[in-house]
Formats: C-alpha cells, structure tokens, sequence
C-alpha cells in the first residue's frame, strides 16, 4: 500500500465531513488512518454529529475525503445525499480515488492490482474464497467493472475493488472451456429484471470444429445450452481472447472462414440470444500473426489496437461516436494513433487502455516476464518491469473500479431478506 498523504485542508473540515456520514459507516472508516479511528473515539466529535440539514461544503473538500474512504463502505454513503449518490457515478472520481488500479494481474498462484498514478504501484489481492487456491485461471475477463476468472470447470465472477465474488460451477469438465464475458438482457440499454448472464463455450468432443455453447443466469443460477446462431452471416471464427461487454452486449472480433485475413466486429444479443455482424473494421489485410485487440474507449465507443507482426508498427482506431443498442448504422473508425519506433516491443496478448493521447499497454517479454509500456507522439515514452509478480506469464487485463455490487441469485437475495 502507498504512504498516505497528507490532505490539504483543515483538520475541522475533515470532521464537518465526515459528520454527515451514516454512523453504522463510520465504524468501517476506522482503518482509513489513525487519526480518523482517533478522531471517532472523541466524544465531542460524537456529540456535534450531524444527520440532517446539509450546509455548503467545499465540494473538493468532500472529494478529496471521500477519496480516502475504503470502496466497500462507499456503496453504503449514496444515502448521504443526492450530490454524493452523483459523485459516485462520477467516472473522474472514481479514477481519483486513492484505491483505483488500471490492470489486475493473476498468475498461478496470486492475483495483483496494477496502478499508474504515474508511478506504478503493486498490491497484491485475494479472492476469499476457500479452496480456490489450488485452482489455476484460465481467462481473465473485464466486463463492465466485474472481473471473470475462468477456470477448469468453474469461474469467479469478482468485483475487486468491492472485495466481491461469487463462485459458479459448471457441470462439465472440458479442458476447452472458455467463459467469454458477462452481458444482460437490455430494455433502452438497462439492466432488466431477468439480471445478469455468462456465455460460455467448450469444443464439441464429437466434432471439434464446432463448439458447444451454455448461457448462465444469475439470478436462478441455472444452466442451459444453447445453438449459437449467426444471423445473416455464416462461417464466422470468433477470436475469443478479443471480447468485451458494453451495455450489456458481448462484442468479438471475428474473421470469416474463408479469408482469415479479413475480421469484422459481431456481437452477442442476450434478449434473442443470436450472433449478428455489428461493422467490418478499419485495418484492412491482415497477416495472420498481427496482434489485434478490441476494448472500450470513453466509456460508451470501441478502440482497436493492431501490431504488425513484421513492422512490429501499432496503430489505434476509435469509433467516432457513441455505440447505442448495439445498431451498427454507419459505423465510423478513426485513426486515433501510430507508434512505429525501431524499439517497439512483440506485443503479446496485450491488454491497454487510452489514457488522454497516451497508450499505456501490459504485456509479457519472451520470458513471460511482465511490462508496462507507455506510448505517444508516435514513441515509446516508458517501460517499466513488474518485478513483483515473480510468476512468469501472468494472465492480464485492463480493469477500471467500480460500486457496482456483484450479483447474486435471487435465492440468496430472499434468504437476506428473511
């Protein structure tokens, strides 16, 4: 954990704060500092508390304090006030919170949470779920704020940032198993009552160029199968390392069987549950070792990053506008970047995020060992090693906090409220 800093405000300002704060909260707040724990064992503190009747504060004040609040004890403050239930909507609070990581790391042993602030911070996480330990992950998932962690025969679905899992089993051993990301069945791109579902996939054992394919729900906890149709296109190959979730929606890059050096975008609708192409993308012929990853840019469009295998050349597409229910229309990509320096390294299966005009990429060298690289105005700026995670070849991915609680089955949401 970083060394606390130091706040740039009056001690009394604190205090006027943190009395408006629920006082069932307050005793979670007592690890923040030792001067908060203090703070909560005077009894003048306690005595001028206050519950109602909110009066002007300076809102960098209440950011900067909340900033320091652990996350779990923040989904319980948006009763506070209607400006606090705001502020923590706020993306750009989020990304200052004190707490807030960009990649999290998992190697056979440990999971780690990546911060760049700009200096790269480790921590090390667990997952408090007994007995997962001896279980190697297999895919490595961010779908709008939840991480899912595939394994053999099961997957954690997790919110680390909320210190949230939940374990789902599957009855079938396959050594293929691939969890390929968490959507919802959308009504104007929100969350509807039927709750939050997982696509799963494992090659047929009877014809292994076909794959078997289950949808599980979250709120029955059940499993069915499912015979994934492709709608007005057939001969699809989708990349699986590739997908992402947006509104609820899972997005593939795809290629056509025929002419592997074409890809489109297709996406998964969990309301009718088919496969439709959503665009073609912006890169042209490809060679079939090119590097190419699909991920969320700005919270609502797509950015696609593409290595060249031979320049070893990176080049960055955005959409132009805002992806709404998932209707392609006219999609527009624009070249948001190129990085093509002699010292570019082999991306290898990469995992970014656009940080205002700086690419900033996790990725493994050749000997599995972890790196950084921060790119722009068409260089490589920095690179720095992961030295902390000893492991070598670490599944990654891109992560960004979120209060969003993980979900659980309706079964135990009515045993919580008997």
């Amino acid at each position: 954990m970083a060394p606390e800093k130091k706040l740039p405000c009056d001690l009394k300002l604190i205090e006027e704060t943190l009395s408006r704060i629920p006082p069932e909260s307050l005793v979670r707040l007592r690890t923040v500092s030792k001067k908060w724990n203090a703070l909560f064992d005077d009894k003048m503190f306690i005595n001028n508390h206050k519950m109602a009747h909110e009066e002007k504060l300076p809102c960098e004040l209440i950011e900067e304090t909340l900033s320091r609040v652990p996350p779990e004890s923040l989904v319980r403050f948006r009763t506070v006030s209607k400006k606090w239930n705001a502020l923590f909507d706020d993306k750009m609070f989020i990304n200052n919170h004190k707490m807030t990581f960009r990649f999290i790391l998992a190697t056979n042993s440990k999971f780690y949470s990546v911060s760049i602030t700009p200096k790269i911070e480790v921590r090390e996480l667990t997952l408090d779920i007994p007995g997962l330990e001896s279980h190697k992950p297999k895919d490595l998932i961010d779908c709008n704020g939840f991480l899912l962690c595939g394994m053999d025969k099961e997957a954690v679905v997790w919110n680390p940032w909320l210190r949230q899992t939940r374990l789902m089993k599957l009855e079938v051993n396959q050594p293929s198993l691939c969890f390929n990301g968490i959507g919802y069945e959308y009504d104007n791109m929100r969350l509807e009552g039927s709750g939050y579902k997982t696509l799963v996939s494992y090659r047929n054992e009877l014809n292994p160029t076909r794959s078997v394919w289950k949808i599980h729900d979250f709120a029955s906890n059940s499993w069915k199968d499912k015979e994934l149709v492709f709608s007005g296109s057939s001969g699809i190959s989708l990349l699986a390392s590739s997908s992402v979730s947006l509104n609820g929606i899972l997005y593939w890059v795809a290629s056509f069987l025929k002419n592997n050096s074409s890809f489109v975008l297709v996406y998964f609708n969990f309301s009718n549950e088919k496969v439709y192409k959503f665009s073609d993308l912006p890169c042209g012929e490809n060679h079939h070792s090119d590097v190419i990853v699909l991920r969320i840019f700005m919270e609502d469009r797509f950015s696609l990053l593409k290595q060249c295998h031979l320049t070893k050349k990176i080049e960055i597409w955005v959409t132009k506008n805002q992806i709404k229910n998932c209707c392609s229309g006219d999609v527009e990509w624009m070249n948001f970047m190129e990085v093509s320096t002699p010292n570019l390294p082999d991306l290898v299966k990469p995992s970014y995020f656009i940080d205002h005009k700086n690419l900033v990429v996790c990725s493994c060298d050749e000997t599995g060992q972890a790196w950084i690289y921060v790119m722009g105005d068409n260089k490589l700026i920095s690179k720095s090693q992961i030295d902390s995670v000893v492991d070598p070849w670490p599944l990654h991915c891109t992560c960004f906090p979120s209060l969003v609680p993980v979900p659980r089955s309706q079964t135990k949401e009515a045993a919580l409220q008997v």
